[in-house]
């Protein structure tokens, strides 16, 4: 995990001043298709994103109502991660799937 800090220059026997920052955060979505079935992406947002049942089936029904529906906010490595991980699992299973991430 990247966090940025910033120094102030200072004169020599002066304290540093040091702001640590959040890194950003990015959402990842997961976008509708005509092919994945509802239970594949339940699954997905089970084991990958490890929501509960009731959860999975929300967003589920939100993706197909909506066009797409996110799944989690994390920092920017870990939805990187979150979304390979879908691609890949939906390639095994040869669903279309995508999913995609987007800074807040």
């Amino acid at each position: 995990m990247s966090q940025e800090q910033t120094r102030t220059t200072a004169e020599p026997g002066t304290k540093i001043r040091e702001e640590l920052r959040e890194p950003p955060l990015f959402r990842v979505l997961l976008l509708n298709d005509d092919y994945t079935t509802m239970e594949f992406v339940i699954y997905v947002l089970e084991t990958i994103f490890h929501k509960s049942p009731a959860d999975a089936m929300r967003i589920m029904l939100h993706v197909h109502r909506n066009g797409q529906g996110m799944c989690g906010l994390f920092p920017e490595e870990i939805a990187e991660m979150k979304v390979l991980a879908v691609h890949e699992l939906a390639r095994k299973n040869e669903f279309p799937l995508k999913c995609v991430m987007e800074k807040e």
